[in-house]
């Protein structure tokens, strides 16, 4: 069985004990995921309007970090004018747990 959820404006396709990497959530232990758009099951699949009712998707936070550093390097040609930053992009370490349909 897999879902499709919705979390940090972007869309997973998950299965039970899948490690995925998610926008930054401010929670700590049990997450539950409860904007569920798809579920699939060997008899076929439940797709939602926009989401499945009564649907949810389990998962255990194991750790929050920062991405790699990306730079990022601005300049206006033939004026003399550059910047350059740097940027890390949080994200939240999640292993689902369940997927309750």
């Amino acid at each position: 069985m897999y879902a499709i959820i919705e979390t940090g404006g972007k869309q997973y396709q998950v299965k039970e004990g899948d490690e995925i990497f998610v926008e930054k959530l401010d929670a700590e232990g049990e997450i539950t995921f409860d904007k569920v758009i798809m579920v699939g099951k060997d008899d076929g699949a439940v797709v939602g309007t926009p989401y499945v009712d009564g649907a949810s998707v389990k998962a255990s936070l194991i750790k929050n970090g920062k991405g790699k550093k990306i730079t990022v390097f601005t300049y206006k040609p033939k004026k003399s004018s550059k910047r350059t930053m740097g940027h890390r992009q949080p994200y939240s370490k999640v292993k689902i747990e369940a997927i309750n349909a």
